[in-house]
């Protein structure tokens, strides 16, 4: 049982790290963009849970920083007023 939720761990990070990354990468606007960055903060959280399950600290040591990073990327596309100029 253990393994199964590791790997469901992160086959759901890998994939949805895949979509968020071609939502960030299409530019196709604000909302989709930071809609890409909720999903890359997921996939962060699951890949953080992975490695601590098979106690890979490097893995979860990149994904604690790109959690960080994500978080504020949904701040500036999704919470943050567009600036002008």
């Amino acid at each position: 049982m253990h393994d199964i939720l590791i790997n469901a761990f992160k086959w759901f990070a890998s994939g949805s790290g895949m979509i968020a990354a071609a939502m960030v990468s299409l530019d196709a606007g604000r909302r989709i963009t930071g809609w890409g960055f909720v999903l890359f903060v997921a996939s962060s959280i699951a890949w953080i849970t992975g490695s601590a399950l098979t106690h890979d600290w490097a893995l979860g040591t990149q994904n604690v920083v790109l959690f960080a990073i994500n978080l504020f990327g949904v701040y500036r596309y999704l919470i943050r007023k567009k600036l002008n100029g």
